[in-house]
């Protein structure tokens, strides 16, 4: 199978104002005006206004503590009701429906106009003043207990219920002859948005980005009253979803005859580094009444690692003239021969070169239009025995799988806060991301394009089948086709995007051939918006003879290539049992690529170790193994695992055994929000290789010795601080890229070992406990590599303040995040120190939250007091719009030195 193409980044992330000499009275052209600034907002205790999307079917069971594999179960079905608002909101989906008898037709009537809060004249003054983006929920308080009215699954943060958001928009006289749009980049859930007291349509699904055009309702030459209410159902997620406007929202003007909404796709029908096909098709709309000649002009230039221009223009597409009709959207093709290109590609190896295409539009020698698309040139190779290459040379998937919401931050995307983790991810090794299981925020993308990630783009947990009660299935009949298409033709041009997936271990599988129907029904979308990437749908239960992977372009594996629950320490264990299936599959598909999508399911709380240790190398979780039920812990020594999991250990041995799987998205990451196996009194789940806060776990240096073969790595545990394990037996356990390694005890050497076929660490089980020095020196091909050191720490004496960066812009959304550590007088850190610290902040500077990676914690995430866990606590400061000086933080914490750190606003 091969898929070779291009992307782009992100249709038009900014457009830049532009006011031309000679221009019609002066006037600008395509403007997009972020609107994140002035809003009110209201959340319900009741819900008393009755405007509902639709009905949905009543909740009798709220447990969430369900294993992640459990089979999911037909919907329920409910009957209509007259009083929803769904017939107004569903043609809002038409731009995205092919067949023209299956778009929908506006009822007469204007729902909700009578309601205080869609009406000009409401006073929403006593409401909440907030800026987007926006989640209502993660300031807590958190829900404690059994049964709690949010359960571990969502997070236990009040994400459920009603609320409304507004703003007025000032649209001068000027605009009169401008078409103006309303963009969301995402709102959870159920967005329905009023203008002027006219209900103007919504978005149910709370992950896609969507377009409401306000032009039939705006009064130009004043304030217009926007009203937006969302309506996030309770159990709806297997994850914290977030509430609220949680991505950027602007207000688009434009001519009446303008670039459409995702108007440009480019790919390369021809890569080679002499040159490269580069072919657009372009979608100019007409909202006019009249027909129009227009002219297009279309040039390409390279781009900067800042994603700005750079020189003259590389090449112009063929300029083209055509009329356009009213009421239309108008499609053009042309290409373009690019010489010597520089081709996209993922570091280390490669580099992520980047061009934008500027197209222009003029009617009668007058420019109407400018629409910039960014992409990358790249070649894809999807090989079912070499498995990826990227412009010709192979790429081994070393990938994390990552949930949307940012940790303390919540679901409110900030692009600093995702940048910091795709920068840990890079030191990991990790060189691709599986966007589990929605579709992102743009500026993630944006990200990823620029920092040469590899992405599978994914956009539903659950088709027609549920997994919880108000999950994604009450609304996919009517919204899979509208929800699928707007989703890749907002992301196609992304060079990062190497497939799409369109489907997570949805319970389809168990059906058979209907199941199947469905899978069948979703690629032929997929292939009809883009025919240039695999598609693929991720399995947990289907096996190679059943007629759900015969869709897939590639295969895409949940855990069943290393086995589930099939080796002995799963065995008491209920639930699907599978053993290993890479050959299986292989044997019946030998055309098509292998990918594990998830792999490990690992857990662990940092810097915590449990005993006795495992003997093996893969085992779940229990309270008696690996498990501490009382605080809440899982065992650090990076064995234990979810019931469907498998060790890291367990994967690696898997995947070189079968050489011909592409690779690796590892479950996950990081920590992220809800779904806290096998703890849902919890808050946070515990199987990222780095935790909530950002602090990198045991497991961290153990992908690292693998992912990054060249760097000389050798690391330590268990930590070596335990008051009354004196002569207790203490496992040591070694990650290194070295083959071999000698342990030193307070200079005394227990031993030189080398690993043996198919091992990934270097155990020493019988390490008896003494205070002092435990040192590991690593060697490789005989030579010395690299060495660790843990020592006894004693007791806490102060604390040490350090942030990512000192330096950071005062735009109101760049944060600094500063880690304070619990010390001895030696400046060894305290492991197992959970004094309480207190922050303080002076300056042109915000504490936004505090955190420690403990997910059993249910501080809220806004307190500035916050306990250390395993000796580390977070703090997150961001600026103040316009604001620049000098920040100062401190830490203080009882009978400890206090700490301070400057970080300057520029």
């Amino acid at each position: 199978m091969r898929f070779m193409a291009a992307r782009t980044c992100l249709p038009v992330l900014l457009f830049i104002c532009v006011t031309l000499a000679g221009h019609s009275q002066g006037k600008q052209l395509r403007e997009r005006i972020s609107i994140n600034d002035g809003w009110k907002f209201m959340k319900y205790t009741s819900n008393p206004d009755n405007l509902i999307y639709d009905i949905r079917p009543e909740i009798t069971d709220r447990n969430d503590n369900v294993v992640a594999d459990s089979k999911p179960t037909e919907a329920v079905t409910v009957g209509n009701v007259n009083n929803v608002l769904k017939n107004w909101i569903l043609p809002t989906a038409n731009d995205f429906i092919n067949d023209a008898a299956k778009k929908h037709q506006r009822p007469n009537g204007n729902p909700g106009s009578d309601f205080p809060f869609v009406q000009k004249n409401f006073n929403d003054a006593g409401w909440e003043s907030v800026t987007l983006p926006h989640d209502w929920a993660i300031r807590g308080p958190f829900y404690e207990g059994e049964p709690a009215a949010v359960g571990g699954g969502m997070g236990r943060l009040p994400s459920p219920g009603v609320a409304w958001y507004r703003r007025k928009l000032n649209i001068p006289a000027t605009d009169k002859d401008k078409r103006i749009y309303l963009d969301i980049d995402g709102a959870m859930s159920y967005a329905m948005v009023w203008l002027n007291g006219n209900l103007v349509g919504g978005w149910p699904y709370g992950y896609n980005s969507f377009r409401l055009d306000l032009t039939p309702y705006i009064t130009p030459g004043g304030d217009n009253q926007l009203a937006i209410r969302l309506d996030n159902p309770a159990n709806s997620a297997r994850w914290y979803p977030g509430g609220g406007l949680y991505r950027n929202v602007w207000l688009t003007k434009v001519a009446p005859v303008h670039v459409a909404q995702w108007g440009t796709f480019i790919h390369m029908p021809t890569i080679s580094t002499a040159s490269a096909t580069v072919d657009l098709t372009l979608n100019i709309e007409n909202t006019g009444t009249t027909e129009q000649p227009v002219e297009v002009i279309t040039e390409v230039f390279a781009l900067n690692a800042s994603l700005q221009r750079t020189g003259n223009k590389l090449a112009g597409f063929p300029h083209a003239t055509l009329r356009v009709k009213p009421g239309i959207k108008q499609p053009i093709t042309s290409s373009v021969t690019i010489k010597n290109p520089l081709l996209w590609g993922p570091p280390p190896a490669q580099k992520p070169y980047m061009y934008v295409a500027v197209t222009r539009l003029y009617i009668k020698g007058q420019l109407i239009d400018e629409y910039e698309t960014r992409f990358g040139i790249r070649s894809l190779q999807f090989d079912a025995e070499k498995g990826l290459q990227v412009n010709g040379k192979p790429i081994r998937i070393q990938g994390v799988n990552q949930h949307h919401d940012l940790g303390a931050l919540g679901a409110a995307f900030n692009t600093r806060a995702a940048e910091r983790q795709l920068e840990m991810l890079r030191e990991l090794g990790c060189n691709a991301i599986r966007l589990s299981h929605n579709p992102p925020a743009p500026e993630l993308l944006a990200l990823t394009d620029s920092m040469g990630f590899l992405v599978i783009d994914e956009i539903f947990d659950s088709w027609e089948r549920k997994k919880t009660p108000h999950d994604f299935h009450l609304i996919f009949k009517d919204w899979y086709e509208a929800d699928t298409r707007s989703f890749m033709r907002r992301d196609r041009n992304h060079p990062s995007i190497i497939a799409w997936s369109f489907g997570n271990e949805v319970g389809e599988q168990y059906t058979g051939d209907t199941g199947a129907a469905v899978a069948k029904k979703l690629i032929a979308i997929v292939h009809e918006e883009d025919s240039t990437r695999p598609a693929t749908a991720s399995m947990n239960y289907a096996k190679p003879d059943m007629p759900f992977p015969a869709v897939m372009d590639v295969l895409s594996l949940n855990y069943q290539g290393e086995g589930i629950r099939d080796a002995p320490a799963y065995a008491p264990l209920k639930g699907i049992r599978t053993s290993p299936l890479y050959p299986a599959f292989h044997a019946k598909f030998p055309n098509k690529l292998i990918v594990s999508s998830e792999t490990a399911s690992a857990l662990s709380s940092r810097g915590t170790y449990i005993f006795p240790v495992y003997n093996g190398i893969s085992a779940p979780v229990s309270d008696s193994t690996g498990g501490d039920p009382q605080n809440k812990y899982v065992s650090a020594y990076e064995l234990y695992t979810a019931a469907f999991g498998a060790s890291p250990d367990k994967v690696f041995l898997s995947q070189d055994k079968h050489p011909y799987v592409a690779g690796e998205f590892v479950w996950s990451g990081w920590d992220y929000l809800g779904e806290p196996t096998p703890y849902y009194s919890a808050r946070s789940s515990y199987s990222g290789i780095i935790d909530l806060a950002g602090f990198k776990k045991d497991r961290f240096f153990l992908y690292q010795s693998r992912w990054r073969p060249e760097l000389p790595l050798a690391h330590l545990l268990p930590h070596w601080t335990w008051p009354g394990r004196t002569g207790k037996i203490t496992p040591v356990h070694v990650f290194t890229s070295g083959d071999e390694a000698e342990l030193f005890l307070n200079e005394r050497s227990l031993g030189r070992k080398k690993k043996g076929p198919y091992e990934y660490r270097i155990k020493w089980d019988s390490v008896l406990y003494e205070p002092g020095v435990l040192r590991v020196v690593t060697y490789r091909n005989g030579q010395r590599w690299a060495a660790d050191t843990v020592r006894t720490a004693g007791a806490a004496a102060r604390l040490q303040l350090t942030a990512d960066r000192k330096l950071i812009k005062a735009n109101g959304n760049d944060l600094s995040f500063v880690t304070v550590k619990v010390l001895d007088a030696n400046g060894t850190l305290v492991p197992e120190a959970a004094d309480v610290i207190t922050f303080d902040i002076t300056g042109p500077g915000e504490i936004v939250a505090t955190d420690n990676g403990d997910a059993a914690s249910l501080v809220s995430f806004a307190s500035k007091e916050r306990k250390a866990f395993s000796g580390l606590a977070l703090a997150i400061v961001r600026t103040k719009v316009g604001q620049r000086g000098t920040i100062i933080i401190k830490a203080t914490a009882n009978g400890l030195t206090p700490a301070q750190l400057t970080i300057i606003s520029k």
